[in-house]
């Protein structure tokens, strides 16, 4: 009974240890580092006068007038802010073949100044991401901030956009 045991547990290893090498697995490379400074200033920083004290971003094709999209507000190691974008926008398809899909999302930001106790100051601003999608990767490949593109995939591995305004 020990042996019949035995052998059956090794068998189980053997099967469930064994893998195909032909198996393919995709590579999604999606996050985004959005930075904005002004003259050197942190604006995203709402503790540094004259740095924006709200950020509200919108999916431009989402499905309703006002689709808010999931930022977070991180610092780098020189402590700098950072918006890091995930993936919560609604992306369309923008040219597609067998071999490769491209995809597009457009955000908008709305970013508001505090400027004193009753003036604030709001900036519209518009970000579109295309995305390239193929067999063995989904990752980023341009980035546009206000019609200008501002970033192009290479082989960095970090997808980092720097705004000064």
């Amino acid at each position: 009974m020990k042996n019949l045991f035995f052998i059956l547990m090794t068998g189980g290893f053997a099967v469930l240890s064994c893998r195909n090498e032909d198996e393919n697995i995709r590579r999604i490379d999606q996050i985004i580092q959005l930075y904005i400074d002004s003259s050197g200033q942190d604006m995203l920083n709402s503790k540094i006068p004259g740095s924006y004290t709200e950020i509200k971003i919108n999916d431009v094709y989402g499905v309703t007038d006002t689709a808010p999209v999931i930022v977070s507000l991180k610092k780098d190691a020189d402590t700098v802010t950072y918006l890091e974008y995930v993936a919560d926008a609604k992306r369309i398809t923008i040219d597609s073949t067998a071999a490769f899909q491209i995809y597009e999302s457009k955000l908008a930001l709305e970013l508001t100044k505090k400027i004193n106790d009753s003036t604030r100051f709001v900036t519209n601003d518009t970000l579109k991401i295309q995305y390239e999608s193929r067999q063995e990767i989904f990752q980023v490949s341009k980035i546009w901030y206000n019609n200008v593109l501002k970033f192009t995939k290479t082989d960095q591995a970090l997808n980092v956009v720097k705004i000064s305004k």
